[in-house]
């Protein structure tokens, strides 16, 4: 596989991450409780993707590592926001098993764009 064809599987990827998780979203019911945890996991899980198609757009390779640790730092938010929903006692069990998938997801990406930001580095 080359560099380039890895890049647009992994823009791809994070496409159906982003769509999976905003579709689970708005399914989650309507209590004040998720509120704040699905515009803060919303946010950063969206962005991953529009981050990362963005650094492989970049003008240069700092810009390229820039953006690259920004799509880190909201992998990371959003493993945490995903750990944080699967945790909470008034989500009701039904939810759990895509809570998880999701969290598992975002848990690979943050792993991939991780060792991806470390080998930008070098």
């Amino acid at each position: 596989m080359t560099n380039g064809e890895f890049k647009k599987q992994l823009e791809e990827r994070t496409l159906v991450f982003t769509v999976r998780l905003l579709n689970f979203l708005a399914r989650l019911p309507n209590k004040q409780i998720f509120w704040l945890i699905t515009d803060q996991v919303g946010r950063s899980g969206a962005s991953v993707g529009a981050n990362y198609r963005e650094a492989n757009r970049a003008e240069s390779a700092g810009d390229f590592v820039h953006k690259l640790g920004i799509v880190e730092k909201e992998s990371s938010e959003t493993v945490y926001w995903l750990t944080v929903l699967s945790r909470i006692d008034c989500l009701d069990a039904e939810w759990l098993p895509e809570t998880k998938t999701l969290l598992n997801e975002a848990a690979e990406l943050l792993a991939l764009f991780s060792t991806i930001n470390r080998k930008a580095k070098l």
